[in-house]
């Protein structure tokens, strides 16, 4: 299903699975196209076909706050490591300008 389960008391999924596909589809793009392609086009490959592996099946889960504040890490790191900075301002401006804000694209 995609969705993997911890076990804990109460019903859990773990994202460390998507999270990791996730970084490895997209140094994959990086590896083969690095500083060739502007921003944007790497950006629309990155939203085409790696962002799905990150929110496949996450409406099965109930997702926490920390789940939440997870996703939007992977996404910001993503954002620091094409623009080459750690200004987080800068980091949302360029989220909001691309509309890659992982709460507006996915349904989580």
């Amino acid at each position: 299903m995609g969705v993997h389960f911890v076990r804990a008391k109460y019903f859990k999924c773990s994202l460390d699975y998507a999270k990791r596909s996730f970084h490895r589809a997209v140094n994959s793009i990086f590896g083969k196209i690095g500083k060739m392609a502007c921003e944007e086009y790497v950006l629309q490959l990155i939203k085409g076909k790696c962002l799905p592996i990150l929110l496949y099946d996450l409406e099965a889960c109930l997702l926490k706050q920390t789940d939440h504040r997870s996703l939007d890490f992977v996404i910001n790191r993503l954002f620091m490591k094409l623009l080459w900075t750690n200004n987080m301002d800068t980091v949302r401006q360029c989220q909001q300008f691309f509309r890659f804000r992982v709460a507006q694209i996915g349904s989580y």
